[in-house]
C-alpha cells in the first residue's frame, strides 16, 4: 500500500481528546502501508494494490462503522508479502470511511484514525490477511494553557508554512489547508502524516506517547529540511548564474563562428576532432588547460592567417607525445646474455657491466633514472651494444647523432615565435618511440661544441642526463614540463677529454676497449664473412684460414675496432666476385670449397699496406725491446741509444716525444749517473760523451711513462756495450729513485709481444694482477719477470756479454770502463 499525490483532509469538526479515547485489545486485521505512517487524528487517502490488503479493507466496509483495523508501515517497502517482523511495531487504530473505486482499476481507501496501538509479533492468522491481538498505547497530550507549549506550536506552524513556501512540491492548495486546521494537536500530527520526511523517523515519532516531546523533535526535523532546501536553493540560483553566463559565451561563440564563416572559415572539423583526441588522453592538469587555451585561440583565428597553420601544428605536436605510454620491462638476465653473446665477441668485461645494471634494475623497487657512457675507440661496437641491450630489455630503441652539434635549439627545441619553430631532437625521438621509457641513445657525446654565439649544448645536456631533474625537462617549442625520468639513456663517446667534468659526473662510464687481434680472428669467422655472405648469391662459400685472418688484420687494417676490417672483407668478395664473373672458366681465383691461403689473400688485394715490427735480435748494444699501447692495440716499441764523443756533453732524445717521455728518459739518465758503480762505470764519461736516445718512426707521435725501464736498460746497454737477452721485451714507469711502478694496456702489450717472438717480459710486480685477468691461452707461452726497483731489471735483461766490436768509451787516452 501506498500513499496518493500529496492531498490535504479538512480539519477534525469534534473533540481530539475524543479519538484518544477509543481503546481496544483485541485480535484486529493488519493493514501494512508502504512509506506512509499515520499519526492519530488524521483523515487519510490510501492507495490499495495487494490482493490481500482489498479483501481486508472490502470486509471491513462490509462490517460497517464499528470495525477497526490497525496501520502500521512497513520497514522495508520492497517486501511484497510482508510479515509482522517486516512492520514497526507502533501502529495506528482506523476506521475505513469509504471506498473510491478510480477509472483505472485502482482503489483507495479513506481511513480515519485514531490512537496509537502496540502490535503484538506473534499473528493470530495470516491468510488471506495478516490478523494480530493490539493494545491501545497512552497519548499524553499538553495543557492548551501551557505557555511552553504554545511558544512552541506557533513556531512550528511559522516554520511549517515557510518550508511549504519554499517547497517546489507543495503548492497554494497545501498552503491553503494547512492554514485551516486550527487545532494544535491536529495540526501537528497532519504535518507529520503528510510532510516528505523519512519514513524511518516517522515511525520513531510515533512511538513517541508524548504530543510536546513528539512536537520538539518534529520541530527539528522540519528546520533541518528547511535549511536544505534554502541551501539546494541558493545551490540552484548560483547554478542557474553559471548557466546563464555559459549560455551568453556559447552565444557569442556561436555568433564568432557565423562570422568566420561569412569570411571563409571552415566549420571547425579539425578543432572538434582535436579536442576529441585530447579527451581520450591523460594529459596533466596543467597540460590540459593550456592545451583548452590554444584550442580556443584556434577556433578563433582564421584558417588563411599564418597563426592558423603555427598553433595547429604545435596542439598535434602535444598530442603526439606518448602520454601515459610505457613499455613493459622483460628483463630476462639469462635472455639478455645470449643477446649480447649472440651479437658481440670479447668484451666480457662491459657484458658483465651492462648484465649488472639490468639485475639491479629487476629488483630495484623505485625505477632509478639509468644513465650510462660507453666510450672507447671507434669500431668497437658501442652503437651495436646499445642495440641488443633495447632488445633484452623489449624496449624501444633510439638514437640521437650529437657529433658536431652546435646549438642548443637542437636539444631544448626552439621558441615558437621564431617562424618553421620546432620541439628539439629529443622530443622528436620521444614522440617516434611511442613510449615514455625507450633506450635512448646519446651518439658521439664527446663531440658535441661547447658555449657560442648559438648558446651552449653541453650545457642543456646537463638537465637531460641529470636524474634529479630530467623528470621536468622543458622544451621551449612545447612550452611546459615533460618527465624522463623513465628513460633509459646511454652515451657513447670516443674520449672522455672533451666532455665537460660536470657532464661526466652525471653519467657511469663503462670503458668499451679495442678488440684483439685474437677476438678479431673469431669476430671475422663469426659475423663478417658470414654477414657478407648472406647478401650475396654465389655457388660458392667464401672462406679464410686462421693465418689468412691474421694476415688480412695485421697487415690491411690498423685500427681498435673491425669497421675497416670489414670493409677489406667487403673488398675481398668483391675482387674474388668480380674474378669470378670475368673468367674463362666462371671460377674463383681459389680452389671452391676451400679456406683461402695467406697466399691467396695477398695475390687477391695485393701489397699489404701496413707492417708489424718485428724482433731485430741482440747484436747492437743500446737497441732494447719495449712495449706500448695505442688505439688500434698493442705494439712493440725500440729504444735505440748511442754515444759520440764530445767537448760538451748532452743528451738528444729525438722520435716525435711528448714531455712525459722526455722526462723517462731524464730520469733514466741520471739514475744511471747515480749508479754508475753498479754498472761498473767511470763517472767521468758523461762528462766526454754524448748520449742520444732515439725511438723510431719519428712521425708518429709517442708519449707516456711506460718506456722508463726500458730507456734506462738502453742507456745502461750503450755505456757498457753488453748485449741484451735475446727475444725479451718490458714495460714500466720508473722513478728518480729506481723504484718500477705499474703500467695500463697489459693485455694489449702482451699479444703484441707474443705476435713478435718474444719469450720474456719484464713488468712492475704490481702488475701481477693484472695478469690474472688474461686468459690463458694468451700468455701460453711467455715467462714474467716482476721486478721492484731498475737494479732487478738490469741483473735480468743485461747479459755479461759484450756485443761484437764494441766502443771503446774512455777520456782522452784512457779507457774508462773498468776491468
Amino acid at each position: 500500500m501506498t500513499q496518493n499525490p500529496f492531498s490535504l483532509i479538512a480539519d477534525f469538526d469534534g473533540n481530539i481528546g475524543d479519538l484518544f479515547e477509543v481503546k481496544v485489545e483485541a485480535s484486529l486485521p493488519i493493514l501494512p502501508l508502504r512509506n506512509m505512517v499515520l499519526f492519530p487524528g488524521v483523515v487519510a487517502p490510501v492507495s490499495v494494490g495487494r490482493e490481500s490488503s482489498l479483501m481486508l479493507v472490502k470486509q471491513a466496509v462490509s462490517k460497517g462503522e464499528g470495525a477497526y483495523i490497525a496501520v502500521s508501515c512497513q520497514i522495508d517497502a520492497a517486501v511484497e508479502v510482508p510479515h509482522l517482523d517486516d512492520l514497526y511495531p507502533t501502529g495506528i487504530l482506523a476506521k475505513i470511511i469509504r471506498l473510491i473505486e478510480l477509472p483505472n482499476h485502482h482503489t483507495t481507501a479513506i481511513l480515519q484514525t485514531f490512537g496509537r496501538v502496540a502490535i503484538d509479533p506473534h499473528p493470530t492468522r495470516v491468510n488471506p490477511y495478516l490478523r494480530a491481538r493490539v493494545e491501545s498505547l497512552e497519548e499524553v497530550i499538553p495543557n492548551e494553557e501551557d505557555p511552553e507549549f504554545s511558544a512552541l506550536y506557533e513556531t512550528f506552524r511559522e516554520t511549517t508554512f515557510k518550508y511549504i513556501k519554499a517547497s517546489e512540491n507543495l503548492g497554494a492548495e497545501a498552503l491553503f489547508a494547512v492554514q485551516n486546521v486550527t487545532n494544535p494537536i491536529f495540526f501537528i500530527n497532519f504535518v507529520a502524516t503528510n510532510l516528505p520526511f523519512d519514513t524511518e523517523e516517522k515511525a520513531l515519532l510515533l512511538e513517541e506517547g508524548d504530543v510536546k516531546k513528539r512536537t520538539f523533535r518534529l520541530l527539528q526535523i522540519l528546520q533541518r529540511e528547511l535549511q536544505y532546501m534554502q541551501l539546494k536553493h541558493k545551490i540552484q540560483e548560483k547554478t542557474r548564474e553559471e548557466l546563464d553566463q555559459q549560455q551568453k559565451e556559447y552565444f557569442l561563440q556561436q555568433q564568432i563562428k557565423n562570422i568566420q564563416n561569412e569570411l571563409g572559415a571552415n566549420e571547425g572539423g579539425e578543432v572538434r576532432e582535436l579536442r576529441e583526441k585530447s579527451e581520450q588522453l591523460p594529459l596533466p592538469i596543467a597540460v590540459k588547460t593550456m592545451f583548452e587555451k590554444e584550442l580556443q585561440k584556434l577556433e578563433r583565428t582564421n584558417p588563411h592567417s599564418p597563426d592558423y597553420n603555427v598553433t595547429l601544428t604545435y596542439l598535434e605536436t602535444v598530442l603526439s607525445l606518448p602520454w601515459g605510454k610505457y613499455a613493459d620491462d622483460n628483463i630476462d638476465l639469462k635472455h639478455a646474455q645470449r643477446t649480447l653473446d649472440r651479437d658481440h665477441f670479447g668484451m666480457e668485461k662491459v657484458k658483465e657491466r651492462v648484465l649488472e645494471h639490468l639485475a639491479m634494475m629487476k629488483v630495484r623497487r623505485e625505477n632509478k633514472p639509468s644513465i650510462i657512457c660507453l666510450y672507447g675507440p671507434p669500431g668497437v661496437g658501442k652503437t651495436s651494444l646499445c642495440r641488443s641491450i633495447a632488445e633484452s630489455l623489449g624496449r624501444k630503441y633510439v638514437r640521437v647523432s650529437l657529433g658536431g652539434l652546435h646549438d642548443e635549439s637542437e636539444i631544448r627545441g626552439h621558441r615558437r615565435t621564431y617562424i618553421a619553430a620546432m620541439c628539439g631532437r629529443i622530443m622528436k625521438s620521444i614522440i617516434k618511440a611511442e613510449n615514455n621509457n625507450p633506450v635512448f641513445v646519446l651518439d658521439e657525446i664527446d663531440k658535441v661544441t661547447g658555449s657560442n654565439f648559438n648558446g651552449d649544448p653541453q650545457s642543456a645536456l646537463l638537465e637531460l642526463l641529470d636524474p634529479e631533474q630530467n623528470n621536468s625537462f622543458h622544451d621551449n617549442y612545447l612550452d611546459f614540463d615533460y618527465d624522463l625520468s623513465q628513460v633509459f639513456f646511454i652515451a657513447t663517446a670516443n674520449s672522455l677529454s672533451t666532455i665537460p667534468g660536470p657532464l661526466r659526473d652525471r653519467m657511469e662510464l663503462i670503458n668499451v676497449e679495442g678488440y684483439l687481434t685474437e677476438e678479431k680472428k673469431e669476430i671475422v669467422r663469426r659475423h663478417l664473412i658470414p654477414n657478407e655472405m648472406k647478401t650475396l648469391n654465389l655457388p660458392y662459400e667464401v672462406k679464410l684460414s686462421p693465418a689468412a685472418t691474421e694476415f688480412l688484420i695485421e697487415k690491411y687494417t690498423r685500427e681498435s675496432g673491425v669497421r675497416q676490417l670489414e670493409k677489406q672483407i667487403a673488398k675481398l668478395v668483391r675482387k674474388i666476385v668480380l674474378h669470378t664473373q670475368t673468367s674463362a672458366d666462371g671460377l674463383p681465383p681459389f680452389s671452391p670449397n676451400t679456406s683461402l691461403k695467406v697466399t691467396d689473400i695477398q695475390n687477391i688485394m695485393g701489397t699489404p699496406p701496413y707492417n708489424r715490427d718485428t724482433y731485430d735480435g741482440n747484436q747492437y748494444a743500446g737497441v732494447v725491446t719495449g712495449l706500448a699501447w695505442t688505439a688500434v692495440g698493442g705494439e712493440i716499441l725500440f729504444i735505440e741509444s748511442s754515444v759520440s764523443r764530445s767537448k760538451s756533453p748532452r743528451l738528444a732524445l729525438t722520435g716525435n716525444l711528448g714531455d712525459v717521455m722526455k722526462e723517462s728518459a731524464m730520469l733514466a739518465l741520471e739514475y744511471v749517473k747515480s749508479h754508475a758503480d753498479t754498472l761498473g762505470l767511470d763517472y767521468r764519461v758523461f762528462d766526454h760523451w754524448n748520449l742520444h736516445v732515439h725511438v723510431p718512426e719519428g712521425a708518429t707521435p709517442k708519449d707516456g711513462p711506460s718506456a722508463g725501464i726500458t730507456i734506462a736498460t738502453s742507456i745502461a746497454s750503450v755505456l757498457t756495450q753488453r748485449k741484451v737477452r735475446e727475444h725479451i721485451a718490458m714495460t714500466g714507469e720508473i722513478t728518480l729513485r729506481g723504484k718500477v711502478l705499474p703500467v695500463g694496456g697489459i693485455k694489449e702489450k702482451i699479444l703484441a709481444a707474443k705476435r713478435a717472438n718474444i719469450t720474456d717480459i719484464i713488468l712492475s710486480k704490481e702488475n701481477r694482477k693484472d695478469i690474472a685477468d688474461i686468459p690463458e691461452r694468451y700468455v701460453k707461452g711467455l715467462t714474467f719477470h716482476f721486478v721492484e726497483n731498475v737494479d732487478e731489471v738490469w741483473k735480468i735483461a743485461l747479459l755479461d756479454e759484450v756485443v761484437s766490436n764494441p766502443i771503446e768509451l774512455s777520456v782522452y787516452e784512457e779507457k774508462i770502463t773498468k776491468e
